[in-house]
């Protein structure tokens, strides 16, 4: 496939919805880069409160519609209505459709008519119990067994080798499988260097939804406290787990050793990772991690949990970072680490020096790649 080409991206959120994280990023940076490149992109999400139903970002047509669930029937009714004349997209034919399965797909495959490319960034078994005992077993049954079965021909994306193997566990032919790694953003331009301060700093940067147990966060910091380990934590982020994190750390009597900060600007969160000693990531599931590897642009390393998949990629264990088997360890290990300015330095310069590896020209690259190879 040469460019100039049609492609379309189909996720459902973007970075502006009050709940996208760095899965939503990947995607953006992606179309941005294709779009630089000369590619026609057009990026279909979910709609909210504010944000304009169709706008140009970065190179990108962007059209938002539907809700949380309803982005899927709402796309699926588009594309379709689309191949008619009609609609949104009326005569819009793209050359390459990249479906997101943030646990469902959007099944694009079926209706848009076009070579398509499945964007997977990690399996969601450990997540749907949250989604409630019906939909949870609706949502595993589709993307561990329909999903599979109806992609059966396309090609995959996912973004880190633990991610894969999950893949190949659901049936996923492991040489329809491409891992092609999350860029990096520049740090921006005046974020100060760190500067001495009493206390050591953590930092959590994430969204605040259960599977990234932040809990288990502020429980650290309990536990040095008590242990007479002056530390303070920093929580970066929003979510609908927010008052529930807010209600932990009070309940832990931690309130003067935690700042919630919300959600944050670039410039903001990258002041924050500059101040910081230690990244924190003690997710439940991770496809990949980004946090780690913007930490790390800052000399910051990360400790998170080997259980989590995509961090045993990100961060490079005993060299960039650390990785735990459980609680337990997660915490003998910050403490370890809060106890040698010396290890911490030693992790973070190899951290700082990794990062440099990463960048969305590459990441752009890998797509590139894989369209090469559509029929």
């Amino acid at each position: 496939m040469n460019p100039p080409a049609d492609v379309l991206l189909l996720c459902w959120r973007d970075t502006g919805h009050p709940q996208g994280g760095g899965s939503e990023r990947y995607l953006e940076r992606v179309g941005a880069e294709l779009a630089r490149r000369g590619y026609r992109v057009t990026f279909v999400t979910a709609d909210y409160p504010g944000a304009p139903r169709k706008q140009m970002v970065d190179g990108m047509r962007v059209l938002r519609g539907g809700g949380r669930l309803t982005v899927y029937l709402r796309t699926a009714a588009t594309l379709t209505a689309a191949r008619f004349g009609r609609g949104r997209l009326a005569g819009y034919r793209p050359d390459v459709v990249v479906d997101t399965q943030n646990g469902v797909p959007f099944f694009a495959s079926i209706v848009a008519g076009a070579p398509t490319v499945v964007l997977v960034h990690h399996c969601h078994r450990e997540q749907w119990p949250v989604a409630g005992p019906v939909l949870s077993r609706i949502g595993w049954f589709v993307e561990s067994r329909l999903s599979p079965r109806v992609h059966r021909r396309n090609r995959y994306v996912t973004v880190s080798e633990p991610s894969a193997a999950e893949l190949v566990d659901l049936g996923v032919d492991r040489s329809r499988i491409t891992v092609v790694c999350n860029g990096i953003d520049p740090v921006p331009d005046g974020v100060p260097t760190r500067a001495p301060h009493p206390r050591r700093r953590l930092i959590v940067v994430s969204r605040l939804v259960p599977h990234k147990q932040v809990e288990h966060a502020l429980a650290v910091v309990a536990r040095l406290r008590d242990r007479g380990v002056d530390v303070h934590l920093d929580v970066v982020g929003g979510g609908w787990w927010d008052d529930e994190l807010r209600a932990a750390a009070a309940e832990l009597s931690i309130d003067d050793r935690v700042r919630f900060h919300g959600h944050v600007g670039d410039a903001e969160k990258h002041e924050l990772l500059a101040a910081a000693d230690l990244h924190l990531m003690p997710s439940r599931k991770e496809g990949w991690g980004l946090a780690v590897i913007e930490a790390a642009q800052h000399g910051v390393p990360t400790v998170g949990y080997r259980a989590s998949a995509g961090l045993n990629d990100s961060i490079v264990d005993g060299v960039t970072g650390l990785l735990a088997d459980d609680f337990d360890g997660l915490t003998e290990a910050v403490a370890a680490l809060v106890d040698s300015p010396r290890r911490l330095a030693d992790l973070g310069a190899a951290a700082r020096a990794r990062s440099g590896d990463y960048s969305w020209s590459s990441t752009a690259d890998g797509f590139e790649a894989v369209f090469a190879t559509l029929r």
